[in-house]
């Protein structure tokens, strides 16, 4: 890595708040005629794992399912010395036993929703849960920036 790469890297724990706090990762598959398949989605962080739940007939199952690998980015900011991100290189797992995507679910439910979900927010995972899938992507590699970190000079 070069100097100011290095320097603008988020340590472990800046990578963790920053994963907590934003709410979108833009998620890229293999299409199946070669092309980027780019598609944004609801995410949680499990034992430093991004989690999502998506529909298991959609484009990006499909192709996961033929190529379990997944670019994930996540970023901020609306000036240049605002910038922060991440890319994760992932490979992923998907999971389609019920109890698992449905506790996805409820956990998606209650980041997204701002509390604990009501039993409305929990019969409508419920109904839904049986046409999706969880993701699980597990980081091979992480790149990151911070260019607050970066001074004037």
């Amino acid at each position: 890595m070069s100097g100011r790469r290095d320097a603008i890297a988020m340590s472990d724990g800046e990578l963790v708040a920053f994963l907590q706090t934003e709410r979108t990762v833009i998620c890229a598959t293999n299409g199946p005629r070669g092309w980027p398949h780019l598609m944004a989605l609801w995410y949680v962080v499990r034992d430093g794992a991004l989690w999502a739940w998506t529909y298991a007939k959609s484009q990006k199952v499909r192709n996961l399912q033929r190529d379990p690998r997944a670019t994930l980015q996540v970023e901020t900011g609306a000036s240049y010395d605002q910038l922060r991100g991440v890319m994760i290189e992932a490979e992923t797992t998907v999971h389609a036993a019920l109890e698992t995507v449905t506790a996805l679910g409820v956990e998606l439910a209650a980041r997204y929703g701002g509390a604990d979900p009501g039993p409305e927010a929990i019969a409508a995972v419920q109904a839904q849960a049986p046409k999706r899938v969880a993701l699980e992507f597990t980081a091979v590699r992480t790149a990151s920036f911070d260019h607050r970190k970066l001074t004037s000079g």
